[in-house]
């Protein structure tokens, strides 16, 4: 077996399991956070439902460790209450990041299992655990029965030969990775590293290569422990643990070999993670603002680097850089080492641990038309705030602070150059243009996707293994992929297209991640025989435009032919055939959704 199957297998009643198979899995920590931590306790009153084991159930405060928003103050609150009653630990806000709390407070280790409310828990593949974000009702059962069931994952063999050039970091691999793969190349697949550079990596290196997990689509990226990682874990759980790797006859649906030699450092491109070029590509691309941290890059060894390039230097004039440690544990290690002190000097605002930039209203948000250089996870549109973020190590982060523009740290200037705020106020000024409802059209014109089906359910649009994903800038990739035949549908499909289908349109469960998905993608309308009674108030509510019609006959559609539709009048063209009809036109109160760009 390979590392998913052993550390499934060893929390089953199964001897062996294998790419496929489905399991209850028992599950050594089961978590919840500030967010989704007080959905998990409403499942569990409503339902009367107790916990199965309290030593091994725990809360973590992370997306909100300052306290400082009334509705987040309150959920924690909820929580607290709740963990007194039952007697469970609350890693409270005091803390730093849940999932590496797990692994610091000894709550995970190599061989074990958690779940979390975390989409980012498969961070956990750096010490060779499972780890996995779930729902607030996975995480509800977990906490009520101590397990939960899992279809095991196909796994993946990469391995990285060749030596690791000296200004290439962890950040910079996963970057190049995620140049290589996409975000879909490795979808819903475990992926297991190997390679002389990959046994030398540290444990802060595997924590941030394992926690852009996620960004790459797989289930996991897990790492054999090397000594240090085994010596540190045994640390922290105050026991001999027993070394996870993959038998030597274990069985890869796929085996890759790159060569590390040739990565060079990265940045990923504003709005989506995979979007990495060459860091040579973009200096001298002025940035507003700074950010270090994250559970991708809050580690003490990025709090190193960042103060050693620092040391002596400021932030540019008219920048401001954002430090935030992982852990208050590494937040007391900067203490120790004179690092604060290093980034005071500098002008760095420097704050207490948690997720900070991933979540809103935290330390690292960015305003309309600002440029940010990231050490996070994810650049999606608004995820740190309403500009654009760029991703990078590090060391590349800190040297573009100080010289005002993306840089390396080798190319840092000696005088960072003057601000330029006329450049400033036209971004931000084409920022608020662009945020101000726009007149919604009610024509509009694109190429069709004609899927002659009836019935097409929920699941088959977006399927309920992605339920945990609550940003619709992630959905879109899933549309489809559970439709025979149509699996490719979102890699292929294009903004402005439009589709025609059958009767009963999203029928099933009351998804709304169902709508918004098209709407990630472009997706301009739907027009179908029929649709489904709760999709249908789904799309209008969400000003998606969805319409009606008897017939098509006469416009003789066929897939990929260029229509017009008018909303309001109901005209329909088929502009490549230069044929026109007529189906049903929004109803006025669609319409005044529509124009209201949604019910509220």
């Amino acid at each position: 077996m390979n590392i998913i199957e052993k550390i499934i297998a060893a929390h089953t009643n199964k001897e062996v399991v294998a790419a496929g198979d489905i399991a209850d899995i028992s599950i050594d920590a089961r978590v919840a956070r500030d967010f989704g931590g007080p959905n998990v306790v409403k499942n569990l009153e409503d339902l009367g439902l107790d916990i199965d084991d309290t030593s091994k159930t725990f809360f973590t405060f992370d997306t909100n460790p300052t306290g400082s928003d009334q509705k987040y103050a309150v959920n924690q609150q909820i929580v607290r209450t709740y963990a007194r009653k039952k007697g469970i630990k609350v890693y409270d806000i005091d803390t730093g990041i849940g999932t590496h709390t797990l692994i610091s407070e000894g709550l995970a280790w190599p061989g074990s299992t958690a779940v979390t409310t975390d989409s980012h828990a498969n961070i956990l593949g750096a010490i060779g655990a499972f780890g996995q974000g779930m729902g607030d009702k996975d995480i509800s059962a977990a906490f009520h029965k101590g397990k939960v069931w899992f279809k095991i994952p196909e796994s993946v063999k990469i391995t990285l030969n060749g030596k690791r050039p000296d200004n290439v970091s962890a950040k910079d691999i996963v970057l190049n990775l995620l140049g290589h793969f996409g975000a879909n190349g490795l979808l819903g697949k475990a992926v297991e590293f190997y390679g002389k550079e990959v046994d030398k990596l540290t444990l802060d290196e595997r924590i941030t290569i394992a926690s852009m997990g996620t960004e790459m689509g797989v289930i996991i990226l897990l790492f054999t422990p090397n000594d240090e990682v085994m010596e540190y874990c045994e640390k922290c759980t105050g026991r001999k643990l027993e070394k996870i790797e993959a038998d030597a006859d274990a069985v890869y649906a796929e085996e890759h070999e790159l060569d590390i030699s040739t990565f060079v450092p990265m940045v990923s491109r504003p709005g989506k993670p995979h979007d990495t070029v060459d860091i040579e590509t973009q200096k001298k691309t002025r940035i507003d603002s700074g950010f270090i941290g994250s559970c991708t890059n809050g580690r003490i060894e990025d709090m190193r680097i960042a103060a050693k390039i620092l040391k002596g230097r400021k932030v540019a004039p008219g920048v401001v850089l954002k430090i935030v440690p992982a852990t208050d544990e590494i937040w007391q290690q900067c203490l120790d080492e004179g690092i604060i002190k290093i980034f005071k000097d500098s002008g760095v605002l420097f704050s207490n641990a948690g997720c900070a930039g991933c979540a809103a209203g935290q330390v690292g948000q960015n305003g309309p038309g600002e440029i940010t250089i990231s050490t996070g996870n994810r650049n999606f549109p608004g995820k740190q705030g309403k500009g654009s973020v760029y991703l990078a190590s590090p060391a590349s982060v800190a040297a573009s602070a100080i010289a005002g523009y993306i840089t390396t740290e080798d190319d840092i200037p000696d005088v960072a150059p003057e601000y330029d705020y006329a450049d400033l106020e036209s971004r931000i000024e084409k920022a608020v243009k662009q945020e101000k409802p726009q007149d919604k059209k009610v024509e509009v014109e694109g190429h069709v996707w004609v899927i002659n089906e009836d019935d097409i359910d929920t699941d088959m649009i977006f399927h309920n293994r992605y339920l945990q994903i609550t940003d619709p800038a992630e959905m879109g990739q899933y549309i489809f992929d559970n439709l025979a035949g149509y699996e490719d549908f979102a890699k292929k499909a294009q903004p402005g297209d439009i589709v025609i289908t059958g009767k009963n349109f999203g029928a099933g469960s009351s998804r709304q991640q169902a709508v918004d998905g098209f709407k990630t993608l472009g997706i301009q309308a739907i027009l179908a025989e029929s649709f489904g009674a709760i999709y249908e108030r789904n799309a209008i509510n969400a000003a998606f435009p969805i319409l009606t019609y008897d017939t098509l006959d006469r416009i003789d559609i066929e897939n990929r032919n260029l229509v017009n539709v008018n909303f309001e009048t109901g005209v329909i063209t088929n502009v490549s055939k230069n044929k026109t009809g007529n189906i049903t036109p929004f109803s006025e109160v669609q319409l005044e959704i529509y124009k209201n760009d949604g019910l509220f």
